[in-house]
């Protein structure tokens, strides 16, 4: 694998993997190049374009604990809050300069989770998982690779374990086992920037018993390896992508969300070195917890700058509309700042309240991280429907910018679209594109389910809110005989 140094390299290296893909029942030879992936691509290239920058070096870049050398914030593990913070940082600034999801969150989060729970899988059993992880994490950043991290499993028929499904695919299990490794066989889905990642790592999706234990697998896969064939699932509008200009894709250079795949796996074999967790049952729980508690708190920096980019297309669109100065317009624009900034405060809490783990790696504070993804899960919706009503129904029955070059039709559009004082009619429709992108489809579904459906974030919050603790502080006020106050 080719050391990726800068967006150019990363480009390049995906070329050379040329990982085997499909959209629409078709092989996408180059995901680079290709009209509906190329925007994924560019996304997740700005992690390398900010890291090599001068300007952002440190936001984007820091030191190995394990090598002493220059890293990719996307490769680290955390050591402190103020790591988390940083994180939180970085995310909302490439929010704000794509307007999008950058896909590079899911694998730096895979890796730190595997991080602490290998540690404390090796104190129990004296396995070598964590020394194995360590070796991997080396390469991963010394090459500056991006890794896409695999959780989901189809799950068929939620209310059976995946030992019990009529199709034992339905989870990601191992299919055999000798001196060399391991094989897997199953699917993740909904995995974000896997067609332009470098690696994969599988992870169980849920808490698991001994009778699943086949299912206990985590592992690193080269995304190129035999056996492995992804999907690329389709998208709001995504045929836009294949037309002359790019204008009605709203954010064109840049794309919707995050370019998600399924990921199957056909008895695909890793190396013993690859393998982190081989049965270790009672570690999928906590893996799954530790993971999902990292990843919710990047989102109030990854929707709080894609929220940020949201704002200014509002206020941009209400001033080409000459109703920058209305009151309920300011109004709107207000609460639409003190809904990102709420978004953005909760992470940043999260970062605070964390505390390190036998390994070393700092984890957040669970509570107030699945806190931060429960408001996304409304708050962006709330946004969005700000940014919809500022806007106005043009949004959903403006002309194509196909019309707008009409020798035929052109002049219609031009003349009618207009804004005020003497906007032109294509700024007004870019801008309203934009607002479409984001605040429209799939946008908003991420939102709500990626990291998790509201529902998995409240069992965690329910489970983390100390209920017991607070009913004896209540009770203790009230005089109940045995929880008097104590000082």
């Amino acid at each position: 694998m080719m050391r990726v140094k800068n967006a150019g390299d990363y480009r390049e290296s995906l070329q050379e993997l040329s990982p085997k893909v499909f959209y629409m029942g078709k092989r996408i030879e180059d995901v680079v190049t290709h009209p509906v992936t190329r925007p994924h691509v560019n996304s997740a290239a700005m992690t390398y374009a900010l890291a090599s920058s001068r300007k952002y070096q440190d936001l984007f870049t820091t030191t190995s604990h394990l090598t002493g050398d220059r890293i990719n914030r996307f490769t680290h593990i955390f050591r402190n809050a103020e790591d988390l913070i940083t994180k939180v940082r970085m995310l909302r600034l490439l929010g704000q300069k794509t307007g999008t999801c950058f896909q590079r969150c899911v694998g730096l989060d895979a890796l730190n989770a595997l991080y602490s729970v290998t540690y404390e899988i090796d104190e129990k059993y004296k396995t070598e998982y964590h020394s194995r992880l360590k070796e991997y994490l080396k390469y991963v950043q010394s090459n500056n690779l991006m890794c896409v991290g695999g959780m989901t499993d189809p799950k068929g028929d939620r209310s059976l374990p995946p030992s019990k499904q009529i199709d034992l695919d339905l989870y990601l299990h191992m299919s055999g086992k000798n001196a060399k490794g391991i094989t897997i066989r199953g699917a993740k889905l909904h995995q974000t920037g896997a067609v332009n990642s470098h690696e994969i790592i599988v992870m169980p999706t849920i808490a698991l018993g001994e009778e699943d234990k086949g299912y206990a697998v985590a592992a690193a896969i080269p995304v190129n390896s035999p056996g492995i064939t992804m999907i690329f699932g389709r998208q709001s509008n995504d045929s836009r992508k294949f037309e002359e200009g790019g204008m009605d894709i709203g954010n064109p250079r840049f794309g919707l969300v995050g370019g998600e795949a399924t990921i199957v796996f056909d008895d695909v074999f890793v190396p013993w070195e690859r393998v982190f967790m081989c049965g270790e049952h009672e570690f999928a729980g906590p893996l799954v917890e530790r993971f999902a508690s990292i990843h919710r708190q990047n989102y109030g920096g990854c929707k709080g700058g894609i929220a940020d980019v949201l704002i200014g297309a509002s206020a941009a669109i209400a001033e080409y509309q000459g109703l920058a100065k209305v009151s309920h317009i300011r109004d709107k624009l207000t609460e639409m700042i003190h809904l990102t900034e709420t978004l953005y405060g909760t992470s940043i809490a999260a970062a605070v309240e964390g505390k390190p783990t036998p390994s070393g790696m700092f984890y957040v504070n669970a509570m107030l991280a699945n806190v931060s993804k429960q408001n996304i899960t409304r708050f962006m919706f709330e946004i969005c429907r700000l940014a919809t009503d500022i806007a106005g129904g043009l949004l959903a029955t403006m002309p194509s910018e196909a019309d707008l070059r009409s020798p035929e039709v052109g002049r219609y559009v031009e003349k009618y679209f207009a804004g005020a004082a003497g906007v032109p009619a294509e700024h007004r429709m870019r801008v309203a594109r934009l607002i479409e992108n984001i605040s429209g489809g799939t946008a908003l579904v991420e939102a709500m389910h990626g990291a998790g459906s509201p529902q998995a974030q409240r069992v965690m919050i329910y489970r983390q809110g100390g209920i017991e603790e607070k009913k004896r502080l209540a009770l203790a006020l009230a005089g109940i005989a045995g929880y008097e106050k104590t000082e």
